[in-house]
């Protein structure tokens, strides 16, 4: 948040009273030398994560190698089962991460819109001409959106003018995956409890309320859903869950929500890279979750020692995707203070996370990795490459900690880059408003 000040300020005394929008990139080329206190933070983060680790992974280790690449691995006796469909390769016990990417990463996505808007694309340099069609199916038949009037007709139903929902709006937030271990334990009401709660597909509630809850709030589709969107609707008899589709709008969905009619609201999410992260639905309704909550819980990702195959606690299972890279990923992710992991294993035992790294130790590690990769600046705007004029808005969230968020930032909007080609970087775009306010 302290970098984020410091950027409201740069940018207001630069251009005050305009609106602008940036593109930041931070090089991933190596920085400077550090200085002894960044040395110092890096050092305390990578044991703190060790132990962290050791703590809570039931057997998974961490090591290091220089300030950033980590190495995530399981025991030598684990029995991979998941193949790659592909290749027919069984999936490894080891997994390479950078520490400091990841890092940065989920802090910049924990203060950014991660859904689809029309402010979005009108942002982008020549947005509606090289990407609004990239979101709509078959959209490369729409020559660059020449016809824009086509295209704004065709995300019209699923395309909000600014973001819907603004980082810290939700405060504790569950999210309940599919896997089969959730049947081992009867948490319904525990989930029930959270503020908002986010599911995948069209996984069901009913007849599994003891062991999912009731409650959902938000759901995240993938493209075989979305398809179905008429009976993924009809999973909620209020019409108030929200749906957001992970891929493309189709004309099939669009004639769905015109004819059905779906009284959900209907959202596309923005697909900003993770890079060498977990993949599938689930991590992307961790990335929703984050950007818009102030804790994430999450239930039925399969952490659990022994888990090495993929099941669902509906259904038969379908594949899934390298459930111990997920695994690792998501331990990563709690021994850097994202998210708190439930499993039956820990449940049974009563195994309270442990020994995560406090924020103290967290934000200076953070700062130093900002000058590390960032050319030494520790601040993201430093390297802005564009800015333009925009239009004033006056809407505001709800929560007050989103709104004591919304006004730290002096209004700006933060949108993670979609789809970025620049590996190594990382890039998020900032529209800032002059004067908006509460109404």
């Amino acid at each position: 948040m302290k970098l984020l000040r410091i950027a409201l300020v740069l940018a207001v005394s630069a251009w005050l009273g305009a609106s602008l929008l940036y593109i930041i990139t931070l090089s991933a080329i190596k920085g400077p030398s550090l200085s002894p206190q960044d040395r110092s933070a890096l050092d305390k983060l990578r044991n703190d994560f060790r132990q962290c680790v050791e703590s809570n992974g039931f057997g998974l280790r961490a090591e290091f190698k220089g300030s950033c690449l980590l190495t995530m691995s399981f025991p030598s006796d684990t029995i991979p089962k998941w193949k790659d469909p592909k290749t027919g390769d069984l999936e490894g016990l080891s997994y390479g991460f950078d520490l400091c990417e990841t890092l940065l990463l989920w802090e910049q996505i924990r203060n950014t819109s991660t859904i689809l808007t029309e402010e979005y694309i009108d942002a982008l340099p020549n947005g509606w001409h090289d990407y609004a069609w990239k979101r709509i199916n078959k959209g490369i038949l729409l020559k660059n959106c020449e016809n824009k009037s086509l295209c704004e007709e065709k995300l019209s139903l699923v395309l909000p003018r600014i973001p819907p929902f603004f980082p810290r709006q939700y405060g504790r937030c569950a999210i309940v995956g599919n896997s089969g271990d959730l049947i081992k334990m009867k948490l319904g009401k525990e989930i029930d409890q959270y503020d908002a709660v986010v599911r995948n597909n069209g996984a069901p509630v009913e007849n599994y309320t003891d062991y999912v809850g009731r409650k959902t709030t938000f759901r995240l589709l993938n493209r075989g859903s979305a398809k179905a969107l008429d009976k993924v609707a009809a999973l909620d008899g209020s019409g108030k869950e929200v749906l957001i589709i992970k891929t493309t709008i189709h004309d099939i969905m669009s004639k769905m929500i015109k004819d059905v009619p779906i009284l959900n609201p209907v959202y596309l999410m923005l697909g900003s890279s993770l890079g060498s992260s977990a993949k599938g639905t689930g991590l992307k309704a961790v990335e929703f979750a984050l950007s818009v909550c102030e804790s994430v819980d999450i239930y039925g990702f399969t952490v659990d020692p022994g888990y090495t195959e993929w099941t669902r606690y509906f259904s038969e299972s379908r594949g899934g995707h390298t459930p111990l890279q997920g695994r690792a990923y998501y331990q990563m992710m709690e021994c850097l203070g994202l998210i708190t992991i439930h499993s039956p294993l820990r449940e049974a035992r009563g195994h309270e996370p442990r020994d995560i790294p406090d924020m103290v130790t967290l934000e200076k590690a953070r700062l130093a990795m900002d000058r590390l990769l960032g050319q030494g600046s520790g601040n993201p705007f430093d390297l802005c490459m564009l800015w333009r004029r925009r239009k004033t808005r006056a809407e505001i969230p709800y929560s007050e900690a989103a709104m004591k968020h919304f006004f730290a930032l002096g209004g700006a909007t933060l949108y993670p880059l979609d789809h970025s080609n620049f590996k190594g970087n990382r890039i998020m775009i900032t529209v800032m408003g002059t004067q908006r306010k509460a109404s």
